[in-house]
């Protein structure tokens, strides 16, 4: 099994604890398209596991609907396409999400993370502005 692979069956178990431990301590995490207000960069696995505190309450993820991962020339850098499924806590409301990520991987944990999530498709999941 992938890094990624685990990474997405650990967050569709709603298992946060475990997603964290795959972050290296002083890994970094990019939003290049973080809705205004949200940070675009977080630094550290501490900040991160705060960042994501109120994740599972805002979407549930039951399902990897697809996944395509992509191998570069680095050998420490991968690119991954997912799509997650599932339901938004707050309405009860089924949603599908689509990702891009790009991930460095350096002794087996992720040093560098950045997520390329689209906060408009978010905002209409949950009917919220800047989450």
């Amino acid at each position: 099994m992938t890094l990624i692979d685990h990474a997405l069956d650990l967050l569709v178990q709603h298992d946060m604890a475990g997603f964290l431990q795959l972050f290296a301590e002083d890994a970094v995490t990019e939003f290049p398209f973080a809705a205004p207000g949200r940070p675009e960069r977080v630094e550290g696995r501490a900040a991160l596991a705060e960042y994501l505190s109120d994740y599972p309450n805002l979407l549930d993820h039951r399902e990897v609907v697809a996944k395509t991962v992509h191998q570069t020339t680095d050998p420490e850098v991968s690119i991954a396409e997912f799509e997650l499924a599932g339901i938004a806590v707050a309405t009860q409301k089924p949603y599908r999400l689509r990702y891009v990520v790009v991930l460095t991987v350096r002794d087996g944990l992720i040093r560098r993370y950045r997520d390329y999530w689209s906060p408009l498709a978010v905002t209409e999941v949950l009917g919220v502005p800047g989450v």
